[in-house]
């Protein structure tokens, strides 16, 4: 009996969780009540505020979600440059494909951004690059000479800022041709010349994106 209570309150859960990245989506957090939330999850208030006290807690988690794409990496064997190009183009999928991650990146520019500035979601996005890229500098596959904070900073701006251009201008259409630029223009400046072959700026073949339908 409790095991199926606490099954439905996931349930409930997940659906608040889903109705909230719905709506933040479409209005950004200023433009989002509870209500806009109730409405899209098909729950009751008092369902929302059990599992939520406040809007900006259902913010914060969705915000905290995009981290899921990185979970992976502990379990790579040797994380290194290839593992941050994949780990872009798996963010540019789910950008296009999963809406609570488009919610919490929005809320993470939004409202991370502008509304109350808080730089912990690009900071941590920064470190997992540089705990990537450190070993692969450390490898020969970057140029000793570049700064590996530096050059995950930059990362991070880039993508942001692709990932925007590319949603206003075609609604990430070519969000993933626009990812394999950066890279085609970035790798011949950071990797030296006879390492340069060994990376994919389409990613590898388990996480490109599949080929369009004719």
């Amino acid at each position: 009996m409790a095991r199926a209570r606490q099954e439905r309150a996931e349930i409930t859960r997940q659906a608040i969780l889903d109705g909230a990245a719905t709506a933040f989506d479409l209005g950004g957090f200023e433009g989002t009540s509870l209500s806009d939330v109730v409405k899209h999850a098909g729950v009751t208030k008092g369902a929302l505020y059990f599992h939520f006290p406040s809007k900006e807690a259902l913010a914060r988690t969705l915000m905290d979600e995009q981290f899921q794409v990185s979970e992976h990496l502990p379990a790579v064997k040797d994380p290194g440059l290839q593992t941050v190009i994949d780990l872009t183009h798996q963010m540019a999928h789910g950008l296009r494909t999963d809406v609570r991650i488009r919610a919490g990146i929005r809320l993470v520019i939004e409202f991370g951004s502008f509304t109350h500035p808080d730089p912990t979601p690009y900071d941590a996005w920064i470190d997992t690059c540089r705990s990537c890229l450190t070993p692969a500098q450390q490898r020969g596959d970057i140029h000793p000479s570049l700064d590996v904070r530096d050059l995950s900073t930059l990362l991070v701006g880039a993508f942001t800022g692709i990932q925007v251009t590319s949603h206003v201008r075609t609604r990430r259409e070519d969000l993933h041709t626009r990812v394999a630029d950066l890279w085609n223009f970035l790798l011949p400046a950071i990797v030296p010349p006879q390492r340069i072959t060994r990376f994919h700026p389409t990613g590898t073949p388990e996480t490109a994106p599949p080929a369009p339908a004719h």
